[in-house]
């Protein structure tokens, strides 16, 4: 039984080491070309923003909400009205003049003499042409309030466009970020293949003197297939990562290109008071809600404008025609009123709704400001953390691998023994993948805390 054992596992150990060095010019041929182009993290969003079709469409509502405030605008202007009527009477038009109606003259008598009748039939055709012009007075306070409510909805929606920007920015970074993390990674798994591989030339040259059993040297080949295993898994991962990121810009899939290292701090990272300054003066939602208390307090001012009344300069002209006897143009220019003394109430009751709604907005604004400050809190005290736990990873990764390094002279040597060296591979192995959990933590808290104070670039 231990023969056959032994047998096996030697069958094991070598199928693993004929795989690994199969898959190594596989992993070569993942490299990425010197001529990549560096594709910056600036670089990248810049791309998303401009391809990205939520934005697109985003921006297409800001500009239907400026082409409101136009139409809007227009309204302060002098209103030109025309109406034509065609038709025909279906009962005649009577003027009747009695006798005198126009006077009595010397040497002349009444005019006219005897009662005089002035008919258009039925069935006549006739027109009536009526024009107006007007231009209102007391209105344009009115129309002020409501043109600056249209052009604080343009402000919303411009709040709500960059809402979604840091939306597609944030998963830009995160997958930028990623993209670094696996390329870590990789060199960490790389770093790992060259120390087995001169473990596995010292275990070759002890074998030729026959100072290591055949045994040691085929788990240290073993090891060896392993760790370029993982440097595979790790270059597909890099790969999938990059694909990803191509097609967030929309871009083809298989665009190659090479990242930049992002700074690892900037100055709001490091002081949460500027982070809460910042954040409170560029968060949408704190400026959506700045907004709403605006719109509600024209819409309430507006509401009381409702009193005044409606008083423009007019100017009316009529003209009908195959009408007898009816004057063909009737001109005149004046002041036109429209007022309504009573209302029952009804607009008292709605300027109470307005300020309602303006004492809910004030609230909102307070509770907008309250969770963003509570979300930058947690987030900065999180990044803190994991900048931190980022430190004593790589600082515990460094370390393991200076003393395998170290062990190895040793084994070399024949200081130390096999199974030490191994044990000390291993413990670098979980050193490098704390590291790598401890940086994935770092970038994901990072893009978190970016957003966090607001920032869409």
């Amino acid at each position: 039984m231990g023969k056959r054992s032994a047998k096996a596992a030697t069958a094991l150990f070598a199928g693993l080491a004929v795989v690994a060095f199969l898959c190594a010019p596989n992993i070569r041929a993942q490299d990425l070309p010197d001529s990549a182009p560096r594709l910056t993290l600036n670089q990248a969003i810049e791309i998303s923003i401009a391809d990205n079709l939520t934005l697109k469409i985003a921006g297409l509502e800001i500009n239907k909400a400026k082409f409101d405030v136009a139409a809007t605008k227009t309204k302060r202007l002098p209103a030109l009205q025309t109406y034509l009527f065609g038709s025909v009477l279906i009962t005649p038009v009577n003027f009747t003049f009695p006798v005198g109606a126009f006077g009595t003259y010397k040497n002349v008598g009444p005019i006219p003499g005897m009662e005089q009748k002035i008919t258009t039939p039925a069935g006549t055709l006739n027109t009536y042409a009526l024009a107006q012009a007007a231009q209102p007075l007391s209105q344009l306070y009115k129309l002020h309030l409501g043109n600056r409510e249209k052009e604080l909805s343009v402000d919303l929606d411009s709040e709500k466009y960059r809402e979604q920007r840091q939306n597609v920015v944030k998963q830009v970074k995160q997958a930028y970020y990623s993209i670094l993390q696996s390329q870590s990674a990789l060199q960490a798994a790389q770093a790992s293949v060259k120390q087995y591989e001169e473990l596995d030339r010292v275990m070759s040259e002890k074998l030729s003197q026959e100072a290591a059993l055949k045994s040691d040297s085929m788990e240290v080949k073993a090891k060896l297939a392993q760790e370029r295993y993982n440097v595979l898994q790790l270059t597909d991962e890099l790969q999938s990562r990059r694909e990803q990121l191509n097609d967030l810009l929309g871009r083809d899939l298989a665009t190659a290109f090479r990242t930049e290292d992002v700074p690892a701090m900037a100055a709001e990272e490091s002081d949460l008071r500027t982070a809460q300054q910042m954040a409170l003066s560029k968060r949408p939602e704190i400026k959506q809600a700045e907004i709403n208390v605006q719109q509600a307090d024209y819409d309430r001012r507006l509401a009381k404008a409702q009193y005044i009344p409606d008083v423009a300069v007019a100017v009316h002209y009529t003209s009908p025609f195959n009408v007898k006897f009816v004057p063909k143009n009737i001109v005149a220019a004046g002041f036109e009123l429209n007022w309504e003394p009573f209302d029952w109430g009804r607009r008292k009751d709605e300027i109470n709704q307005k300020k309602i709604v303006l004492d809910q907005s004030q609230l909102q604004l307070k509770d907008a400001q309250s969770k963003v400050l509570l979300d930058v809190d947690n987030r900065f005290r999180t990044l803190q953390e994991t900048r931190v736990l980022l430190t004593v990873a790589k600082t515990a990764a460094d370390a393991a691998t200076e003393k395998l390094r170290e062990m190895t002279q040793k084994f070399g040597q024949q200081s130390v023994l096999l199974r030490d060296v191994l044990q000390q591979q291993a413990a670098v192995a979980s050193a490098n993948s704390n590291y790598e959990q401890a940086l994935l933590s770092f970038w994901t808290s990072k893009a978190e805390f970016e957003k966090a104070v607001g920032e869409d670039r």
